[in-house]
């Protein structure tokens, strides 16, 4: 059939369209790998600030639940606790997370990190706004 359209186009050792091996060649793998390349530089800076977001969030929760346990606390004792939140009963820290309460006659301040957070929060009983993150 090829033959008649064009003598000595096919001639021994050439592939014809109906022989070719199955496969990818070099040029379309490279570019597969551009691409993934590229998706992932895009993608593995956003993951990493949502990340960071994370731990933000969890040393703002924590020391919110550490106040509310401490008001618990002065309510079964008259005295706010003083030492590491997580003696506290019903306080569950998140992982990672430090946390101090340091309670005086009539007032508490409760204050959380994370290695990982770019915040250190302050909760304090007296003052408004009770949470300041810095």
């Amino acid at each position: 059939m090829f033959s008649a359209l064009a003598p000595g186009l096919l001639q021994a050792g050439m592939r014809s369209a109906r022989h070719r091996e199955a496969g990818f060649t070099l040029i379309e793998l490279l570019v597969v790998v551009a691409i993934i390349g590229s998706l992932a530089a895009i993608a593995i800076p956003q993951f990493t600030s949502q990340k960071g977001k994370g731990y933000d969030a969890r040393v703002m929760q924590d020391a919110r639940n550490a106040a509310t346990a401490e008001e618990a606390y002065f309510s079964d004792t008259l005295t706010y606790f003083t030492g590491s939140c997580a003696l506290l009963p019903g306080v569950n820290l998140s992982p990672g997370v430090v946390c101090t309460a340091t309670g005086q006659a009539d007032s508490f301040v409760i204050q959380t990190s994370h290695p990982q957070s770019t915040k250190t929060c302050t909760w304090t009983s007296n003052t408004s706004p009770n949470l300041t993150c810095s």
